[in-house]
């Protein structure tokens, strides 16, 4: 079995996060969804887990962090090319994501970046395989 990871993300609004998500073409799954919390399904190894401020402190003893003036992580997602990750990123600031700095070229690597309403950082890249040396 692969390894799954679930990345779980405290939000002020429930319904608009998940609306947000899934403009991006992320599917909810409902059996693990409810007025606390949402499942979005970005692959068969990846998943976000939207929980509400109150919720999300409950699994913690510190604080829970403000996304739109701390970081406190990073996604990051690959993409299949430099075109996909124009789509994945137009598609987020379209949806009510912000832009959080601009393009990265590399050569080899292309990224961009946005953060959700919430303020969660994500970068979506590509990396040329036939740049990384062996």
């Amino acid at each position: 079995m692969s390894t799954q990871i679930f990345v779980n993300l405290p939000v002020k609004d429930l319904d608009a996060s998940k609306a947000f998500y899934e403009a991006l073409g992320y599917s909810v799954n409902e059996q693990f969804t409810d007025e606390n919390a949402s499942c979005v399904v970005v692959s068969d190894t990846i998943y976000v887990m939207l929980l509400t401020e109150a919720f999300a402190a409950r699994f913690t003893n510190k604080a829970v962090a403000d996304a739109t003036t701390t970081t406190e992580v990073i996604n990051a997602l690959s993409a299949e090319s430099r075109e996909a990750v124009d789509r994945l990123a137009d598609v987020a600031l379209r949806a009510g994501g912000s832009r959080v700095k601009e393009p990265q070229d590399e050569g080899f690597m292309y990224s961009r970046s946005f953060a959700d309403p919430d303020g969660h950082q994500w970068e979506v890249l590509y990396m040329d395989p036939s740049g990384v040396e062996d």
